[in-house]
This record gives structure tokens, sequence and C-alpha cells, in this order.
């Protein structure tokens, strides 16, 4: 995106070392901006970028970029408050991976591949470049945030959050069957979301006279990593995993949020739960109204897959705001019927363009 811009990871460790002994030295050398990677690696670095950036102002002359968004976000608003644009980069849509010259042929597949741009770009097995993505990210990036002793607790702390993926959060039954403190659980959880491994849903709460559910529920941002984490090493696999359904809700939610982040939005997502059991599991704001979202992984399209969202829009017609249905389905037809849209899974895109 910038190729006029030079280049420079703060990961190496001669770089690294430069940065830190003779910071005005290194940018001295950066007369007209570069792009620094890895720069949460060189906190105090900011702080003299400072200085360069109020003498010249010109946006774009520095990107600066870190895998450690709770440790780089620290170091800017610090130092750089006032003086730069977040961008948050999540793992590929869809739709950006069938940009690549070998892009995943069916739904499981795409489930079990995730979108990791490296995966894609050198054509590699999800499966073995996810082994080493976890196991980089345990021994480097949780260490320098977190002080975990056992990292084997931490990585089943993971992979029990893996197997509640598109379900409420409950802290102590996460803690218990990890066997540590509850503190510590929001303590470990908190890294995953700075890491962008995980994020929170919130439920819908608005003036209805209705006994809510009020946890959040908990969505991996990456299909494949849940996969991995799993267990699930080949597409194959999911096609009869009892986790399939889940899996499936954790890619619409996440494309969904994926899409708008994008766009440059934050929130106006949240799902639907009450005490009677009614549930959708998206609610999209738009200016218009609400979007109601279901996540159905069967192929077949069917009226019958619109009983969750028709349930819930009886609930929410005293909001007098209008109330779409819609529900992503696993198959290839899009279907406009008098109760809402099926969405096919290729066709999510359509979702958030949609609801403006």
């Amino acid at each position: 995106m910038f190729p006029r811009h030079s280049y420079v990871t703060l990961e190496a460790p001669d770089e690294r070392e430069f940065a830190t002994s003779d910071p005005r030295g290194f940018l001295a050398r950066l007369p007209t901006g570069a792009i620094l990677d890895e720069v949460q690696r060189t906190p105090d670095l900011l702080s003299y970028l400072q200085g360069i950036i109020d003498d010249d102002p010109t946006p774009g002359r520095w990107i600066l970029s870190g895998s450690q968004n709770l440790s780089l976000l620290e170091s800017v608003s610090q130092s750089l408050a006032g003086r730069t644009e977040v961008h948050h980069l999540l793992p590929l849509t869809y739709g950006e991976t069938v940009r690549f010259s070998r892009p995943p042929a069916s739904l499981d597949e795409t489930l079990q591949t995730g979108g990791y741009p490296r995966i894609f770009d050198r054509e590699l097995d999800p499966a073995a470049w996810l082994r080493s993505y976890v196991a980089t990210y345990l021994e480097r990036d949780v260490r320098s945030i977190l002080n975990v002793g056992d990292l084997s607790t931490f990585q089943r702390f993971v992979e029990l959050c893996a197997g509640r993926t598109a379900q409420l959060l409950n802290y102590s039954s996460l803690a218990g069957d990890c066997g540590v403190s509850q503190p510590t659980v929001k303590a470990w959880l908190s890294v995953l979301e700075a890491s962008f491994i995980v994020f929170q849903l919130p439920a819908y709460h608005a003036n209805l006279r209705k006994r809510l559910v009020k946890m959040p529920k908990l969505y991996f941002h990456d299909t494949g990593l849940a996969c991995w984490l799993l267990g699930i090493l080949q597409p194959e696999q999911l096609r009869s995993h009892p986790l399939r359904g889940q899996i499936f809700e954790t890619w619409v939610v996440a494309e969904t949020l994926k899409h708008r982040t994008n766009q440059g939005r934050t929130g106006g997502l949240w799902f639907y739960r009450d005490k009677n059991g009614a549930e959708v599991d998206l609610v999209i704001d738009g200016i218009s109204g609400l979007t109601l979202v279901e996540a159905k992984s069967s192929s077949t399209a069917s009226s019958s897959l619109f009983a969750g969202v028709r349930r819930v829009r009886r609930h929410l017609d005293r909001l007098s705001r209008p109330t779409d249905l819609a529900v992503a389905y696993g198959g290839d037809e899009y279907q406009q019927r008098t109760e809402g849209r099926l969405i096919p899974w290729r066709m999510l895109r359509a979702l958030v363009s949609d609801v403006r």
C-alpha cells in the first residue's frame, strides 16, 4: 500500500538496538518517513518521533504497525495522542481470500482455513501454519504482556475458549475447567482480546419488559484458529463435528464484524436472548432500523430457518423501529422471501452492505 516508504522492522535485534541506544540517529536516516513494524518493541522511540511529527505534520509519512494491540496503543496514546489515526487489521474476509490464486472451494474448507493472509499468500497448509503461529504467540507475545508461569495451562485455557466460541461467556465455568481463579481468567481473556484472538459480543438491551440474558457471548476472530485448537485439521472433519453449527455462527458474526471494521464502523452489533428461550444470533443496528440475523449451517433453504428471528421480532415490535429478518445459511442460493432474506454464505457481504 505504501511502496515508496522505507520499511524497518524493530523485531530485528540490530535495528531494535539502534533505535533504543540512539533514537535520534535511527530516525535521522529516515528523513522522508518510513513504515516501522513491531514498533511496540521500542516504546521510547515514539517520544522522539513526536518532535519530528510536530515539525512536519504532513499525514501519512510514518506508518506504525505492530502485532500487540495492548502494548502498541499504550505507547501511541502516551507519546502521539492526537497525532495518529488507528486502523485495526483483522484476518481476511471471505471476499478478500477469493482474490488469491487458490481460495477455499467449499464452506467447510473456508471455516477450517480461516483468514490469516500468509496462508493464502504462500499457499501453506493451514494446520501447519496455525501450529507455528500458536507456538510463537504463546512463547513470545503472551510472555511479553503477561507473567504466565505455566504456558501449558494458558494453552489449555485458549483451547477451552475455542470450545466455547459462540457461547455465553461464563468466567466461573472457564476458571473451574482450567484450574485457575476468575481474576486470572479475566486477565488472560483481556490479552486474547488485545491480540485480536477473541472478541465479546454484548447482549442486546432495550426498554423491554423481558428478562434478558446479560452475559456477553465469546467469539474467535478466525475460525481457522478455532478449528486448529479444537483438533480439526481437515475440512472433512467438520461435516459431522458437533461444534460445526457454533463454528459457522462464529464465522458469520466475525465476517460481519470484519466488514464493519473495514468500513471504519464500531459497535452496533449484539445478540438477543431472553429467559424464555427466544434467541437470535446477531442484531445489527442500522440507520433505517434493526436487522435480526440467524446463522444456520444447513445447506437446504427452508422457511423453518426463520423460526427464531420471527419469534424475536415479535418481542421487539414494541420498540417502534423497523425490523428486517435475515438468515445466513450454508447453501448457495439467495432468496428474497416474504418474511425476510435467505443469504448464502458466499454472499454474506450483502448482509452488511444492505445495512446502512
